[in-house]
């Protein structure tokens, strides 16, 4: 029944009334969006529909019955139950001979927060033919631009994958202000494929782009470029430890990719360092300018600037330059 990440509309209303919607992981935007689906697809069934909520911890099987019970208004009810994980055990039986009989006119949402607790009843939720489980797990850094893509996608409108990867590293990994910023340029660009260009026009001054951008020019040799983008981040109030950190996870990937197993197929090297596509080309290019003993020396650098910056250096600014020449001059000439 799973929606997809970026529907609005969700399941038929046939997949949820007489079932109980099981979300379970850490995910916390995914699973809302799975409740609100499931409330759109009740509402569409019945506009009068009636819907309420409340915590696991505080579920009875008398509360349960006064939730799911028809009012005077309308028959069809949606109940939303939180922190699934924290359910009274003495309600546990009750729970489950509901749910191996649900009220046809009724839609139950579990919403497990993910972790241990709890499990022995999922596992015996998971049986019973009644119960759709949803999954929000959580994403790997590879596959927040596949979410940018499926976010657009069903705004109708399509974005590259160059493009989807910097909105990921400008915005960051926030699944709520991806899926704001993915609106905004679905709104401004309707009907237009979207190009990393019109990406940087609203997000190309974000902290966290331009701190990869000096890693990328420091990385690939280019000290003049990474200087410029130095400075003009930190005039406009970038921390310096997102540059480090930047750049440390910049050595850090080309590092995985240097160690990888050659004649690898690229979507398992992807997988393998954990890097977009678009990503893989720029490592490969990096990769050209270094060898074992100058990465390692480089991340040695980036190790005393970060602690540096952190309390014991007086000029933050002084130290990420100092640090920017001395990347550039660990890298090996070509």
């Amino acid at each position: 029944m799973a929606p997809p990440s970026g529907s609005p509309s969700g399941p038929d209303p046939s997949q949820v009334l007489g079932r109980v919607t099981l979300v379970t992981g850490p995910e916390e935007f995914m699973a809302e969006r799975t409740v609100q689906s499931v409330r759109a697809a009740v509402r569409k069934a019945d506009p009068e529909a009636e819907f309420s909520e409340t915590a696991a911890g505080d579920l009875t099987m008398a509360t349960l019955g006064e939730l799911a019970a028809p009012s005077l208004f309308s028959s069809t009810r949606c109940v939303v139950v939180r922190s699934f994980e924290d359910l009274p055990e003495e309600s546990v039986d009750g729970l489950l001979d509901y749910a191996a009989g649900p009220a046809e006119d009724v839609a139950l949402v579990l919403v497990h927060g993910g972790g241990q607790k709890g499990s022995g009843v999922l596992t015996k939720l998971r049986k019973v033919n009644a119960v759709t489980e949803v999954k929000s797990v959580a994403l790997k850094s590879s596959e927040f631009p596949g979410f940018v893509v499926s976010e657009l996608r069903s705004l109708k409108v399509r974005i590259d994958g160059e493009a989807a990867s910097f909105l990921v590293q400008a915005v960051g990994q926030d699944l709520r202000s991806l899926s704001a910023a993915c609106s905004q340029l679905a709104g401004d660009f309707a009907g237009q494929p979207i190009t990393i260009a019109m990406v940087k026009t609203y997000f190309g001054g974000r902290a966290e782009a331009k701190s990869f951008a000096v890693a990328d020019h420091a990385i690939s040799g280019q000290a003049a470029k990474a200087l410029e983008e130095l400075r003009w981040a930190l005039e406009r109030g970038t921390a310096p430890v997102l540059i480090t950190s930047a750049v440390a996870g910049g050595l850090r990937s080309l590092a995985r990719y240097k160690a990888a197993p050659r004649g690898m197929r690229e979507t398992d090297l992807m997988r393998e360092i954990g890097v977009p596509q678009w990503k893989l080309r720029t490592l490969r290019d990096q990769s050209k300018g270094w060898d074992d003993g100058g990465l390692a020396r480089a991340i040695r650098l980036v190790a005393a600037a970060d602690a540096e910056i952190k309390g014991k250096a007086h000029d933050a600014a002084y130290a990420l330059e100092k640090l920017v020449l001395e990347i550039v001059r660990a890298r090996p000439a070509r």
